[in-house]
């Protein structure tokens, strides 16, 4: 019995996943955060569908997949900008008719192409596939990103809740909103071939999420939204083996579970507050 629950953790290829789980979880958890705060949930939707045509260029001229996807994730973060300075359409809009148009691309570019790369692999993730190459990837983007925001947290906290305060602060607000997007860009690349474009997108929405209901302060809610990503990242992949379940959807729906039971907790503790009150 014991021999039987061990052996995720006996398997090399389990091993290497349960390693870039921990590796993306918690700079994705950290960035979900502020993007809960901001309001900036869309804008990482928006950024994980639009690397796909990023991606097949990259394969088309020889290079690493995550240029590829880089370079698209910025151009589609610039042009959601540009468009909405420069129109009276709202951003929601914008970037839904941005990425959409772009994901769109990106499919009818990889069904022209002949491609070794599944499709599958780069919408889901292969994180039973990661390779030393990736673990070495994942690792420097995560703790870059994770040094970045941990330095500057309370500068992106500010321009979160008031850029203008920010601005008045001598805060340079240009470089915090760019800086956030390099580091959403880069946080998509590292989670890209662990849990896919479509998948990318719970990890940096639900730990955040989760943490805002269950704290009422903006440090502990980092901590939290931490736990619970390298909680249900590590449970996913460890179920993932006994349950005969692709790892990424099971990470996804543990955290699903998580945001739904704490939800229940937020609400009940509200009502105790008013009963209390009354």
């Amino acid at each position: 019995m014991i021999d039987e629950l061990l052996l995720p953790f006996q398997l090399p290829f389990m091993v290497n996943a349960f390693v870039v789980a921990a590796m993306i979880s918690v700079p994705a958890a950290l960035l979900s955060c502020f993007l809960v705060l901001k309001g900036w949930s869309l804008m990482g939707d928006a950024v994980s569908h639009a690397v796909l045509p990023g991606v097949v260029l990259a394969y088309l001229v020889g290079l690493p997949l995550g240029v590829g996807a880089f370079a698209a994730g910025m151009s589609c973060a610039l042009a959601t900008g540009f468009l909405q300075e420069n129109s009276r359409i709202k951003q929601d809009t914008v970037m839904g008719v941005v990425f959409s148009g772009m994901f769109a691309l990106g499919i009818v570019m990889y069904t022209a192409i002949t491609s070794e790369v599944h499709l599958d692999h780069i919408l889901f993730g292969d994180i039973l596939g990661i390779g030393p190459v990736d673990l070495w990837e994942a690792g420097i983007i995560g703790t870059g990103v994770t040094v970045i925001l941990l330095a500057k947290w309370k500068d992106f906290l500010l321009h979160a809740f008031d850029p203008t305060q920010a601005k008045a602060s001598g805060l340079r607000v240009g470089w915090l909103h760019y800086g956030m997007l390099v580091l959403l860009s880069l946080t998509i690349v590292a989670a890209l071939k662990a849990v896919g474009i479509i998948l990318a997108i719970a990890l940096l929405i639900a730990p955040g999420a989760t943490a805002f209901l269950l704290t009422r302060q903006f440090a502990p809610m980092l901590g939290v939204a931490v736990l619970v990503a390298l909680g249900c990242s590590f449970f996913g992949v460890y179920a993932s083996l006994f349950l005969n379940s692709a790892p990424a959807p099971t990470i996804v729906m543990a955290m699903t579970i998580m945001f739904i039971a704490a939800f229940i907790i937020n609400v009940m503790r509200q009502k105790r507050i008013d009963s209390a009150a009354a």
